[in-house]
């Protein structure tokens, strides 16, 4: 098992520890619903530092890049980010990713953790001729998340960088305690905040800096699960997986059709065809929690699953995202969720459970 450069400084706050995506990682510190509330009402501390990280550089670097992913790249300036999907020539998704766009012949890709090795493998399967160079850069390089309405006012203390010029999905190199930091304004839990990139030395001196301001609580992987599905952002292996396409997740603001793509054909015939299921909201109307892979039906007929649920932190509102039949995504249609013995009673919803928060 893997242990990220902030183990040592995680067992020493208190943190509960759990197997993640091949790493020891802190589940929580003090318990969940605590730790997201910190986030939305002040500011929360995250270890990502097992995230992945892959550099793609050279003069092919931009064409490359927009054959691999969903997205258009052409469109994205320098420094600045944008979020895209890697495909299978089936449509189905190998993993999705933010890309760091430094300039045309340098890009910085941002993986999930538990997709990191197999992605590194694809993109360097399909490099074909173009003359780039990958490298995989994740174990130099840790990450911290500092999310929350209070994040700018905490992070502007270690810099004079005016942190107000930094827009969602902007990014800067910083020097702090002089040491070289990648700022983006960004994150994974639907408030402001920023991602830190660093090396492995000078992420822990920060994190040890950022820990003894009375604003900032550190947060785990559970409060970071339950941020991202109240913001209703996906996760690999719930919302989108190999089995389940851009389209039916909902994520068709990241595809861009008119380039073409890994993918591409497959997934035009679906758009063509008709979605035949979507990833939608729903909202339990009797009493109890829809957790990930519990069935839904409509009457008794099985019409899909749970792929995330939860009773919101500090709310009364029990939540889920699920993936269902085409022809009971409606608005406010009426269907259960077998929870154990019991069918419960559920409607269709939007899934805004929360109004994002970003800088613009």
């Amino acid at each position: 098992m893997k242990k990220t450069c902030l183990y040592d400084e995680h067992l020493k706050h208190g943190a509960k520890m759990v197997e993640f995506a091949g790493f020891f990682m802190p589940i929580e510190y003090t318990n969940i619903p605590l730790e997201h509330q910190a986030v939305r009402n002040r500011s929360g501390l995250f270890d990502v530092s097992h995230m992945g990280e892959i550099e793609i550089k050279g003069s092919e670097a931009n064409a490359f890049l927009n054959y691999l992913v969903t997205n258009d790249i052409t469109k994205v300036k320098p420094n600045r980010m944008i979020y895209a999907l890697m495909l299978y020539e089936d449509g189905g998704i190998v993993d999705d990713l933010m890309i760091y766009k430094y300039n045309d012949e340098h890009y910085l890709l941002v993986v999930n953790a538990s997709n990191k090795d197999k992605d590194f493998e694809w993109i360097n399967k399909n490099n074909g001729n173009y003359n780039v160079q990958i490298r995989d850069l994740s174990d130099e390089i840790a990450q911290l998340a500092l999310q929350g309405p209070l994040a700018k006012e905490v992070l502007q203390k270690f810099t004079i960088f005016n942190l107000d010029s930094l827009k969602l999905f902007d990014f800067v190199n910083l020097r702090i305690f002089d040491k070289d930091f990648l700022v983006s304004r960004s994150g994974y839990t639907g408030e402001d905040g920023f991602e830190i990139y660093g090396s492995n030395d000078s992420i822990v001196e920060l994190f040890k800096e950022l820990v003894t301001i009375p604003s900032v609580s550190l947060c785990g992987l559970g409060a970071r699960d339950t941020l991202r599905f109240e913001a209703a952002m996906p996760l690999y292996g719930h919302e989108i997986d190999k089995d389940i396409n851009p389209l039916e997740a909902g994520l068709d603001f990241a595809v861009k059709f008119t380039k073409d793509f890994i993918g591409k054909e497959a997934l035009l015939k679906v758009k063509n065809e008709g979605l035949k299921r979507k990833v939608v909201g729903l909202e339990l109307l009797e009493r109890g929690i829809a957790r990930n892979g519990y069935e839904v039906f409509y009457n008794d007929e099985k019409i899909g699953y749970v792929t995330t649920g939860y009773m919101i932190p500090n709310t009364d509102k029990s939540l889920a995202l699920a993936l269902i039949d085409i022809n009971y995504t409606n608005l406010d249609t009426q269907v259960y969720v077998q929870i154990r013995k019991n069918k419960v009673l559920a409607k269709v919803r939007e899934k805004n459970f929360l109004k994002k928060k970003y800088v613009r």
